[in-house]
C-alpha cells in the first residue's frame, strides 16, 4: 500500500494505493532500482520473489543512493511516502542506519544520511 499525502492548491489530499509486487517492481524499474532485465530475470529465478516490504527497501536503499546524502527528517518524510505510514517509514530510517551502505553525521539539529559505496 502507498499513502501520498498533501495538497493541491488549497485542496488537502489523502490517497492510498494498493499496489502487488508486480506493481512495486515496475515502480522500481521506473526509479532505476531494476532493469526490466532484472525484473523477469526474479519472475523465472528458482528462488521465491522478494516480498513487498523487500522491494520498498530496494527503492528506500535507490532513493538515498542517487541523492547521496539527505538529513533525517527530509529521508524520513520521503521514506514514509514510500512506505505508506509514519510507522513504516520509521522502519526504514531504522534499517537505513544499520545498513553498510550508509553512513549517519551528526549534523546540529538533525542527522544526516551519507550513501557510501
Amino acid at each position: 500500500m502507498l499513502r501520498i499525502r498533501g495538497t493541491v492548491g488549497d485542496l488537502p489530499v489523502d490517497l492510498t494505493v494498493e499496489m502487488d509486487d508486480g506493481d512495486w517492481a515496475k515502480l522500481g524499474i521506473q526509479f532505476g532500482a531494476l532493469t526490466p532485465e532484472q525484473t523477469s530475470d526474479r519472475a523465472t529465478a528458482a528462488k521465491p520473489q522478494a516480498g513487498r516490504h523487500d522491494a520498498v527497501w530496494d527503492i528506500a536503499q535507490d532513493l538515498l543512493r542517487k541523492a547521496g546524502h539527505m538529513s533525517g527528517p527530509d529521508l524520513l518524510g520521503q521514506l514514509e511516502g514510500l512506505a505508506g505510514s509514519t510507522a513504516a517509514g520509521k522502519r526504514l530510517m531504522v534499517r537505513m542506519r544499520h545498513s553498510a551502505n550508509v553512513r549517519v553525521e551528526s549534523q546540529g539539529d538533525a542527522p544526516e544520511y551519507h550513501w557510501v559505496e
